[in-house]
């Protein structure tokens, strides 16, 4: 059964050789499918059309929190549409875990579901990359007062409501914490918004680790969140 309620937000950059399947697996389950084509170089945003997707452009790159924040406007522009999932374009993130999470949000009461490495076993990474995104996690928690296991994986499924009042401004790796920092800050009837946590597969493939998936990029991460 296809959710016609779901926008899959997909920042794009330079992924010609995989986006087509990734847009054609995840369309067969989420039909609307956004990929935001963040001035890539490649023929990403023709093979991104051409397996069905929308395809909105930025003229030069801006970085993925940006990409992400022009597809939830254009998502935002759907009377029909009730969930935003951020998918990313490199193959690494798995339908089934977005159809769990998906399900999760429906079946409320929460409004952002994220997804999390650390729940389960099936997420291979190397020790001291875990251990590099765990201290990123502690910071994130003890800076926005939140508690999650994973806060820098891209798979999120947010409500509409929560959409509408996310600004990204942080344009490159520090945009996670800002997701989540407004989310923690989020108010709905004077109540705090309601969130969990999922546990999801993330395939880390020869291409993904290329693609900015290596140790290098945890640390990069963990620089930005301190340095920013």
């Amino acid at each position: 059964m296809q959710a016609n309620d779901v926008w899959l937000v997909v920042p794009l950059y330079n992924e010609a050789k995989v986006i087509g399947d990734v847009v054609r697996t995840a369309r067969a389950s989420f039909p609307k499918v956004v990929c935001v084509d963040d001035g890539s170089t490649d023929d990403s945003a023709a093979r991104a059309k051409q397996a069905g997707a929308v395809v909105v452009r930025h003229p030069v790159n801006l970085g993925q929190g940006a990409a992400l924040q022009t597809g939830f406007d254009y998502a935002l522009t759907d009377p029909a549409m009730r969930y935003c999932v951020t998918f990313d374009a490199d193959g690494q993130h798995q339908v089934a875990d977005v159809e769990a999470m998906v399900d999760l949000v429906r079946e409320g009461p929460v409004r952002v579901v994220f997804g999390s490495r650390f729940l389960d076993e099936r997420t291979e990474a190397s020790r001291l990359k875990r251990l590099v995104l765990r201290m990123a996690v502690a910071y994130t928690n003890l800076s926005t007062g939140t508690r999650l296991t994973d806060a820098h994986n891209g798979l999120r499924v947010l409500e509409r409501g929560v959409v509408e009042r996310l600004d990204i401004t942080q344009n490159r790796m520090a945009h996670a914490s800002e997701i989540v920092a407004q989310i923690g800050a989020m108010r709905f009837d004077g109540e705090p918004v309601t969130y969990a946590e999922a546990p999801v597969h993330i395939l880390y493939t020869d291409y993904s680790k290329a693609k900015g998936q290596s140790l290098w990029n945890a640390v990069n991460i963990l620089a930005e969140l301190i340095w920013r």
